[in-house]
């Protein structure tokens, strides 16, 4: 077991010069729309692109968390497998994850809770060249002052294991969950828009019926909306768009979202 799990995407998704990094996230998330009187967020829904792509619809996202930043002590990482095949969950045997802003350490503890659940498996090889979950710890550490992940890569999995994963690691106010997906892929512009605006208003209905057609994380999305309907939380869509509106082709586009996810008001 290599201890650490070394940046496999830094200099093709993301800078990998800590000071040009910690930069081009301060501008995403600067330029971001600043969030209202909301409540702070239990779970993300953030995209996985290249930042160039995505960065700026995953910081509305981020930009949530500055309420609860010193609050929240261990992200759990849902991403779908994009390299290797998966059957269920894949946890990393690794002691932490390194990008060019430093080493975030994981939760060995919760990790071995996790195991006991049949669906959950270790195999680093799904985590080796994963850009799903990775592209998401520099937003973390840049915006919360100490926390541990506990990442999965998921693969063939139904909502229900997904959610009994997240059931079991809840825990409260010291726990976020954080689903990494993008939406359709390579569509024209205006087809893409319809059919990204029908999966964002399924999210928002919480309906755990999404397919991979929808978005590339649908299981773990499927996963996070059947917990939260049960747990009473509401989604709020915070940004959708696509690489035709940043940085893409637009006869050929990728569609991004963010949302949070907030207790109801009683």
């Amino acid at each position: 077991m290599d201890p650490i799990r070394p940046a496999a995407v830094a200099g093709i998704f993301y800078p990998e010069v800590a000071a040009q990094l910690s930069a081009e996230l301060h501008r995403y998330l600067d330029v971001s729309e600043p969030p209202a009187q909301r409540l702070p967020p239990k779970a993300l829904i953030v995209p996985h692109a290249g930042y160039v792509y995505s960065g700026a619809i995953a910081a509305s996202g981020y930009r949530r968390l500055a309420a609860i930043a010193a609050t929240v002590q261990r992200v759990v990482l849902f991403g779908p497998a994009h390299r290797v095949p998966v059957k269920g969950l894949a946890a990393p045997s690794t002691l932490s994850f390194a990008t060019p802003l430093g080493a975030v350490p994981v939760d060995r503890a919760a990790v071995a809770a996790a195991r006991s659940l049949p669906q959950v498996c270790e195999d680093d090889a799904a985590h080796g060249l994963e850009h799903s979950l990775e592209v998401q710890l520099p937003f973390l550490q840049t915006l919360l002052p100490a926390f541990r992940v506990v990442p999965f890569a998921v693969g063939a999995a139904t909502a229900q294991q997904v959610a009994a994963v997240m059931d079991l690691l809840w825990g409260g106010p010291e726990t976020l969950i954080v689903v990494s997906s993008d939406l359709s892929h390579y569509h024209g512009y205006d087809e893409a828009r319809v059919i990204d605006r029908a999966t964002a208003d399924s999210i928002l209905a919480l309906s755990p019926t999404l397919s991979e057609r929808q978005a590339c994380g649908a299981a773990a999305i499927n996963g996070l909306l059947t917990v939260a309907r049960r747990r009473g939380l509401r989604p709020e869509l915070l940004d959708l768009r696509s690489s035709g509106d940043t940085a893409g082709d637009a006869s050929r586009v990728v569609g991004y979202a963010s949302f949070a996810f907030v207790p109801r008001p009683a």
